[in-house]
């Protein structure tokens, strides 16, 4: 699990963020999707179909293809990942299994052919060229900056992590065997042709990697060849096979998946433990003890099944006349494990060793007659929870507002047990001007919704990442 680490108290936290973003072209002129927005992102690349639609019709229903005769597309697909890349990555230091793997398609199973430690560009060509292998390499968002930009407008899109994997396969080969997927998946055919074949799920909307045999799955609902500028969306569960036809160049292709572990089912997992907890300080019943021998039963008495289905309708009700902030873990984990905001360049502009290097740079500190407005609002999320203080005893809850501003790019979706969660911790008096600031476009810090003019004006110059005016201010 990644290590994790609690927001600094008092709203005070330590190490640089970025001050500022910066937008640019793609190399070679204007980029054909739309930056300006998660939403204009999105739109964008599933032009001409338009988000509603996609939602309405598609999106963990079926499969939809989008097949385009666009030359301006396509030559900012090819951009986003060639084969002949891997002689640059491979000299940035990557390696087998965790950057890289190698497979071929062997009778319907999986063969991978991975070396040990780092990856050699020629060793790897080799492979490819003589043995007909799969390059598939993993996350390629550390690396191209490109895909960076796109994954992090969709993860501000969805509310959920992105990743990516790009898979290289050479003319008459096929890498994976027929496959499902516990991820939405959106193909994008950068080089070459892949022909590929969808059938119905066995497990609609499954939570799982499966491999499935030959035998199981029938005749495909699909068959289709995808070039240069074409889109593939399937819902998870949809079994895919995908080969390179023989004849023609290698393709290449990157898999842009989303919405593992975001199921009703895991967000109810993650609210469920903090709503007993708060119920069973209010009512005795659920602090009384279960009937003695309880656990040491095979199967569950009738009276425990009873009690637990009253419970569960106690909860029920309660939850339905809650305005409280729902979810803990599953907010954090996003925050914590995300991209950071896309800039240009190695960052170094974008950070301070401080506050008061970057009040320089800011300008002015904010006033209680300035007007303030959250800079990174799609990077910042807010929420509730027991104070994680072991001093106090009484477990009072506080308010969590967790960021990803200076969360690693080298390490998303990688699993880093150096994964840390970067954030702030206020008092709960402090939640109806917390909120006022999320839900404005502007707020001036007199009208905060605070007791005191001290206060006020003390959370507008400690504890948030704003813009003053025109100007940035990160204390």
């Amino acid at each position: 699990m990644p290590k994790k680490a609690k927001p600094a108290a008092n709203g005070q936290e330590e190490g640089p963020v970025p001050c500022k973003q910066v937008k640019v072209e793609v190399a070679g002129g204007p980029s054909p999707l739309n930056f300006d927005s998660p939403s204009g992102l999105f739109e964008s690349l599933i032009s001409p179909v338009k988000a509603e639609t996609f939602f309405q019709e598609f999106w963990e229903q079926k499969p939809l293809l989008i097949q385009r005769d666009d030359l301006a597309l396509a030559t900012y697909y090819q951009s986003l990942f060639r084969l002949s890349d891997l002689k640059s990555l491979c000299r940035q230091g990557v390696y087998y299994g965790r950057d890289v793997n190698v497979c071929r398609c062997v009778s319907g199973k999986k063969k991978v052919l991975n070396k040990d430690g780092k990856v050699h560009f020629l060793q790897l060509r080799k492979d490819f060229d003589q043995k007909r292998a799969t390059i598939q390499f993993h996350q390629p968002q550390r690396f191209k900056d490109e895909l960076w930009r796109i994954q992090e407008k969709l993860e501000c899109y969805f509310g959920s992590l992105v990743g990516s994997n790009v898979y290289m396969t050479p003319a008459g080969a096929q890498g994976l065997p027929p496959h499902y997927d516990d991820v939405e998946v959106f193909i994008l055919q950068l080089e070459g042709e892949k022909h590929w074949r969808l059938y119905r799920p066995t497990v609609p909307l499954a939570r799982e990697y499966s491999v499935e045999a030959e035998d199981r799955i029938g005749r495909p609902a699909q068959e289709f060849t995808l070039k240069p500028g074409d889109l593939l969306y399937f819902p998870r569960g949809t079994i895919h096979q995908a080969d390179t036809p023989p004849g023609l160049a290698h393709s290449t292709h990157v898999t842009i998946s989303t919405y593992q572990g975001s199921s009703w089912g895991d967000f109810l997992l993650d609210t469920i433990s903090g709503l007993v907890f708060d119920t069973a300080k209010a009512d005795v019943e659920l602090r009384a003890g279960i009937p003695r021998q309880l656990l040491l039963q095979v199967e569950t008495t009738a009276i425990a099944t009873r009690r637990l289905s009253g419970f569960l309708r106690m909860l029920a009700d309660r939850l339905e006349g809650t305005e409280e902030l729902l979810s803990a873990d599953m907010k954090k984990d996003f925050a914590m494990n995300r991209l950071p905001p896309y800039y240009v360049g190695d960052g170094a502009e974008l950070s301070t060793p401080g506050g008061a290097d970057c009040l320089l740079r800011g300008g002015q500190l904010p006033r209680l007659d300035s007007t303030v407005r959250l800079q990174f609002r799609d990077h910042v999320v807010l929420t509730v929870g027991p104070d994680p203080d072991p001093s106090d005893e009484t477990r009072e809850k506080v308010i969590y507002i967790y960021h990803s501003l200076k969360n690693k790019r080298e390490t998303h979706m990688m699993g880093s047990e150096e994964t840390e969660s970067h954030g702030l911790r206020f008092p709960l008096s402090h939640l109806d001007a917390l909120k006022q600031i999320w839900s404005s476009s502007a707020v001036s810090v007199k009208d905060l919704k605070l007791t005191t003019d001290e206060e006020k004006h003390s959370l507008a110059k400690k504890n948030l990442i704003f813009y003053v005016g025109d100007r940035v201010f990160i204390p």
